[in-house]
């Protein structure tokens, strides 16, 4: 292990570097000391390895956290490319994705995340990584307060025009298993004419991890909000559907407004904590989606990198 703790936070990504051994053998040998390190870290890089491709890839996973998870309640599109692997998010190249915990508006979501670089891009594209610890701890605490008795509300519209149809983010034709879904998961769901949907739910904005106790900020309230989105973008939208019906919005818990000062705030904390490091061929990243978020930045070049995701959590 190559990165020594800086600060009041660990190094964010403890890099493990491989020498003449696959990375299978690494982790059969030092397995518990690589999950001790994600816990302390928040995410670990395994560079230098043999993996054996994607097929390798969904081994690591399996051999770290048991059998991958199916991308549900989706709000980005992927492309599955074995089993329950999957593309990153298939969005414009010259584009930024901002900061976010996986699945952070759901009632369950993936503990731990897994990406695989089978083709480096040219520039840029790396996958930026910010502790939750910290952004919790630079937060204003007025704001933090005000958002954990106030929790917070996503609103997501499904069509084929905007966004992503229902069909494909709950992966079923059948609306009464979307219903049963939803119900079971603390989200309202509202049919509109055209074969649309709109549903709500209310999220508690900070969690405690379930190995270390600590308070993290773990929510899409700052990821969702139109004013995340780039300008020439927001404006489009809104112009094309108004703001009832962006296919995502976020809300304070009761429905009212997020201020837009509130919201810079929270978009300077994401930036303030985050880290950044250049792909390299082979390298596998592995994320505690409860301590680290992440991020893509805009790049040129192919730039292939495969995702999974494991451990189902949840708030109970």
């Amino acid at each position: 292990m190559t990165q020594a703790d800086t600060g009041a936070f660990a190094t964010l990504p403890l890099v493990i570097t491989g020498d003449s051994e696959s990375v299978h053998e690494r982790i059969r040998r030092d397995r518990e000391r690589i999950r001790a390190a994600l816990t302390r870290h928040g995410a670990v890089l395994l560079r230098g390895f043999a993996v054996g491709g994607v097929e390798g890839f969904d081994q690591v996973v399996r051999e770290l956290s048991g059998t991958p998870l199916t991308y549900s309640e989706r709000s980005t599109p992927r492309s599955r490319i074995s089993g329950n692997v999957y593309t990153s998010t298939d969005y414009p190249p010259q584009e930024e994705i901002f900061a976010h915990n996986e699945n952070s508006y759901q009632a369950v979501w993936p503990l731990t995340l897994y990406f695989y670089c089978v083709e480096p891009p040219l520039t840029q594209g790396a996958t930026p990584l910010a502790s939750t610890r910290e952004i919790h701890a630079s937060i204003d605490p007025e704001i933090r307060e005000e958002f954990e008795r106030r929790k917070w509300m996503v609103v997501r519209n499904y069509s084929d025009e905007l966004g992503m149809p229902w069909q494909e983010s709950f992966n079923t034709d059948d609306r009464a298993e979307v219903d049963a879904y939803c119900e079971r998961n603390g989200i309202r769901t509202e049919w509109l004419g055209g074969d649309r949907l709109r549903t709500r739910a209310v999220r508690e904005p900070v969690h405690r991890h379930p190995v270390t106790g600590e308070r993290v900020w773990f929510n899409h309230a700052t990821f969702f909000h139109v004013s995340t989105l780039p300008e020439e973008i927001r404006t489009g939208l809104l112009e094309m559907c108004g703001e009832e019906n962006l296919p995502n919005n976020t809300y304070y818990g009761d429905g009212g407004v997020i201020p837009d000062d509130v919201m810079d705030h929270l978009r300077a904390c994401y930036r303030a904590a985050s880290t950044r490091f250049d792909y390299e061929r082979d390298d596998v990243l592995v994320v505690d989606n409860m301590l680290s978020t992440h991020a893509r930045e805009p790049f040129t070049g192919p730039r292939r990198i495969a995702v999974a995701m494991a451990e189902p959590s949840s708030a109970v």
